[in-house]
């Protein structure tokens, strides 16, 4: 439990990429089992928490849909609190990140919420507690709790290390005003075990050529249902992308480039980010 005097906590969720996304089998929970490397990215959110009197969560910056008590930052301290004596806290959110993007900008707000809890309330929760806690959030919550590359498996909850550096390299991520349903998403999917191993690929493979052999699954179905988007895919090729991909389920396509570029003007109107990895 914590005194009233403690200062607030201010963290930058970031977001993340999907390097290659396999969906294997659906499971009987309804869920279903893929593959994919996830890889962290420096486009940032702003999650500010503070010790209250009474228990609130508030957003600026981009809307973000449903009730403050379905929101995730909320349900990441309730799970929390039926563990431990906590304090109310003031919960403030600037969303930044698109949502419905597949950058699983809301899985790193929750994860961040832990972690900033864990720290302001100096519970001493290990990283495998924390990724415990995250992953009753949601299936790619426990990723952001370390935030470095991994294969994840299962759900995505399935966190092993991969031996992968994008660091130096420039990213760009295009969003078009598209929400896709995860839901859907999944419905309209084919599952089937890749002919090429994700790990064999991602290690022996340098990122020139993985285009052909490194696949995300969704993009089949959501290219034919969003030509739009398919066409900003084939415009990153065009401009010189070494690699580029739809990221996990969501509208965002990203580009993987050798040096900075700036394609403001190829894609005005639409969210657009470009940065160097770490």
């Amino acid at each position: 439990m914590v005194s009233g005097s403690t200062p607030s906590m201010v963290s930058f969720p970031p977001c993340k990429i999907n390097v290659g996304l396999n969906i294997i089998s659906k499971r009987d929970d309804g869920y279903h089992n893929i593959l994919t490397v996830f890889y962290p990215v420096p486009w940032h959110d702003i999650l500010e928490i503070i010790p209250s009197k009474k228990a609130s969560f508030t957003v600026t910056g981009q809307p973000v849909p449903g009730s403050a008590k379905e929101n995730l930052c909320l349900q990441a301290y309730d799970i929390l609190k039926e563990d431990f004596k906590l304090v109310p806290v003031s919960i403030h959110l600037h969303k930044i990140i698109p949502m419905g993007a597949g950058l699983g900008g809301g899985s790193s707000d929750a994860a961040y919420t832990l972690r900033t809890l864990n720290e302001l309330f100096d519970l001493s929760l290990s990283h495998e507690a924390l990724r415990n806690y995250a992953a009753r959030l949601g299936s790619d919550c426990a990723f952001f709790i370390e935030e470095k590359p991994v294969l994840g498996s299962g759900r995505g909850e399935v966190l092993t290390d991969i031996r992968i550096s994008l660091k130096g390299k420039f990213l760009v991520i295009v969003k078009p005003e598209v929400q896709i349903s995860t839901a859907s998403a999944y419905a309209n999917s084919s599952p089937g075990k890749p002919t090429v191993d994700l790990r064999t690929i991602m290690e022996k493979h340098a990122v020139n050529e993985w285009r052909g052999l490194l696949k995300n699954d969704f993009e089949d179905n959501l290219f034919k249902q969003f030509p739009f988007i398919q066409s900003i895919h084939q415009k990153l090729y065009a401009t010189g992308a070494q690699y580029a991909s739809l990221s996990g389920s969501g509208s965002s396509v990203f580009g993987i480039f050798e040096k900075a570029i700036d394609l403001r003007n190829r894609f005005e109107g639409l969210t657009y980010w470009s940065g160097y990895l770490n």
